[in-house]
C-alpha cells in the first residue's frame, strides 16, 4: 500500500458537536478516513475521542455537524444503522457470549436456517472457517469462546465485522491487554484488512504503535480536532506537544543516575513453576526495569518480594536488613511500596472517595480516638494531588469517576504517602494517555533524584529504554539478561525475552 489515498474518502466527519447537559464533550470533531489506510486518532483522556467514536457508531447522535459515507450524507439513529452502513467497533474488552462457539457468536441473530427453521451449522461453520483463514489465524468456528485469550476474542469480533461487510473498522485501544506477540498478530491482520480496502480508525496511547501501523494521524484536544497529518511527517515530540497543547522538554525526563547504596537486594528467589533463582540489586537513585514477555514471571516476582505470593526459597534485604517474606505489612514497615498492574482491581476501592483512596495506606496516622480525621484526610489528598498534578474538581467524588491517568496518580500517591525507600511499580502507564504518561515519568524521575530506588515492570520497550538505568529481562521465569542503559536496545531486550543468550553487563 502507498500513502496515495483513493479517489474518494470512505468517511468524512465535519465539525461534529455533542453536549451532555452543560458539558460540551465535542465541539469540533473533524475526521477523514480513506480506504486501505490505518488512521490513528490520538488525544488525552477527555479530549473527545470516545464521544466522536460513539457518534460514528450510532450510540450518540450529534448536535451539529455532518457525516458522509462514500460521499453520501448519513445519520445513524441507532447502532444498527451504523452497522448497516458498514461501520464496526472493536473494543478493548470484547463483548461475546462465552457459552457459545465462535461461529454462533459471529452469526448471532442471523444464522442461516433451512425451511423448517433449523440452523444450518455446517454452512455457518464453513463460512466462518473461511473467514478466519482469510485473517491468517489458527481458530475454528466450533471452538468455544470460553477459554480464548483477549487477543483471540478480538479476532472473533473482527471476523464478525467482516461477515457484516464492514468497510470501516474502529479499533478502540485494542492492544492494551495484549502481549507483544499478540500485538504483532493483530497488526498483521490490520495489514490484510488494508489490502482489502478497509478503512481503519486506530485509537491508542502507545505512540510506537502509531508509527508502526498508521498512515495518517488526527489529534484531538479539549473536544476539538487540532491537527491532522501524514504519520511520517510527525515525531513523538510533535505529537505530544499537539496533544497537551505545549512543548515538553523531553518525553522521558530521566537523567543519568549516580546510584547510591543498595536499597533492595534479592537473592535466589524461587517458586516452582513460576520463577527460579532470581537475584538482583536496586540501588538508591536508580530505576531498574524488569522486562520480558507476558507470562515470563515479572509481576509474580514483584508480588513475592512484597509478600503477597509465597516463595519456596530465597532472601530479600531492604537497606541491608533482612525482610521476612510472605508478610506485606512487614514489607511496608521496611520501606517497600507496590503499585500493582491492575490499578482498578487491586489498587483502588472504586466506590470510595478520592481522598479516602489517597489515605488508605496511612489511615493509622489520620485516626484520633478510633475516628478518621476528615480534615487530615482531605489535606493529605490535596498535598499529593498537588505534587502529582491531579485533575479532580472534588476530592470527595468516587475515585472511579477519574480518568485512568488520574486514577494511577492516586495509586502512586497513596503509596508515596508511606515514605517508601523502594518503589515497585508494575506497568506504570498502561491504559493512560500521553499527557498522564509524561506526568508519571516526571514523578519517577523526581523520586530517584531524591534517592529513592525504583523497580519498574513494563511491557513498553520505549518506556523501558527511556526511563531505566538498567534493564533486567526475564524469560520463562528466569533472568536472561542484565543490560546497562548504554547497552540496552529493543533488539537486545527482545532477544533475551525470547530466550536468546545475551551476556550480562558487568
Amino acid at each position: 500500500m502507498t500513502d496515495q489515498p483513493a479517489a474518494r474518502p470512505r468517511l468524512v466527519l465535519t465539525r461534529a458537536s455533542k453536549s451532555f447537559g452543560r458539558v460540551r464533550a465535542l465541539e469540533d470533531g473533524t475526521l477523514t478516513l480513506w480506504p486501505g489506510e490505518v488512521h490513528a486518532l490520538l488525544g488525552e483522556n477527555g479530549a473527545g475521542k470516545s464521544t466522536l467514536v460513539k457518534l460514528l457508531a450510532g450510540v450518540h447522535q450529534p448536535d451539529g455537524g455532518e457525516m458522509r459515507i462514500d460521499g453520501e450524507p448519513r445519520t445513524f439513529p441507532s447502532p444498527a444503522d451504523a452497522r448497516n452502513a458498514g461501520i464496526a467497533v472493536i473494543y478493548q474488552e470484547p463483548t461475546l457470549f462465552f457459552d457459545l462457539s465462535i461461529g454462533e457468536n459471529i452469526f448471532m441473530g442471523r444464522q442461516p436456517c433451512d425451511r423448517a427453521g433449523r440452523i444450518r451449522y455446517d454452512a455457518m461453520n464453513a463460512e466462518v472457517d473461511t473467514l478466519l483463514a482469510s485473517l491468517g489465524v489458527n481458530l475454528r468456528a466450533q471452538q468455544s469462546i470460553r477459554g480464548l485469550s483477549i487477543a483471540d476474542q478480538q479476532v472473533v469480533e473482527i471476523a464478525k465485522a467482516l461477515s457484516l461487510n464492514a468497510n470501516i473498522l474502529i479499533m478502540d485501544e485494542p492492544t492494551a491487554a495484549l502481549s507483544l506477540l499478540e500485538v504483532d498478530r493483530l497488526f498483521a491482520i490490520a495489514e490484510r484488512l488494508r489490502a482489502r480496502g478497509v478503512a481503519i480508525l486506530f485509537i491508542t496511547h502507545r505512540l510506537d504503535e502509531v508509527f508502526k501501523l498508521s498512515q495518517r494521524i488526527t489529534i484531538m484536544r479539549d473536544g476539538r480536532t487540532v491537527h491532522f497529518a501524514m504519520t511520517h511527517e510527525m515525531t513523538t515530540g510533535s505529537i505530544v506537544a499537539k496533544m497537551v497543547g505545549r512543548d515538553l522538554d523531553t518525553f522521558y525526563p530521566k537523567a543519568e543516575a549516580a546510584p547510591g547504596e543498595v536499597a533492595l537486594s534479592v537473592r535466589g528467589l524461587s517458586r516452582t513453576g513460576v520463577f527460579h533463582d532470581i537475584s538482583f540489586d536496586v540501588r538508591r537513585g536508580e530505576i531498574v526495569a524488569l522486562a520480558g514477555l507476558v507470562g515470563a514471571g515479572r509481576s509474580e516476582v514483584a508480588r513475592a518480594i512484597f509478600g503477597i505470593d509465597p516463595v519456596e526459597s530465597g532472601a530479600v534485604h531492604v537497606l541491608g536488613k533482612p525482610l521476612r517474606l510472605g508478610r506485606p505489612f512487614d514489607a511496608v514497615r521496611a520501606g517497600l511500596a507496590l503499585v500493582p498492574e491492575d490499578r482498578r482491581g487491586q489498587g483502588l476501592a472504586l466506590d470510595l472517595s478520592i481522598a479516602r483512596n489517597a489515605s488508605l495506606t496511612v489511615l493509622g496516622r489520620l485516626t484520633r480516638g478510633g475516628l478518621i480525621s476528615a480534615r487530615s484526610e482531605e489535606q493529605l489528598a490535596q498535598t499529593w494531588g498537588q505534587r502529582l498534578r491531579l485533575k479532580a474538581a472534588n476530592l470527595q467524588a468516587p475515585v472511579g469517576t477519574l480518568s485512568g491517568g488520574n486514577q494511577q496518580k492516586i495509586v502512586i500517591g497513596k503509596w508515596l504517602a508511606t515514605d517508601p525507600k523502594v518503589l515497585i511499580i508494575d506497568e506504570p502507564t498502561r491504559g493512560i494517555d500521553v499527557g498522564a504518561k509524561a506526568e508519571v515519568y516526571r514523578t519517577l524521575a523526581d523520586l530517584v533524584s531524591q534517592g529513592m530506588a525504583v523497580l519498574m515492570i513494563s511491557s513498553e520497550l520505549p518506556e523501558v529504554l527511556g526511563m531505566a538505568d538498567r534493564v533486567l529481562v526475564m524469560h520463562e521465569g528466569r533472568l536472561s539478561a542484565d543490560l546497562a542503559r548504554a547497552d540496552a536496545s529493543e533488539e537486545r531486550i527482545m532477544s533475551a525475552a525470547l530466550g536468546q543468550h545475551w551476556e550480562r553487563a558487568a
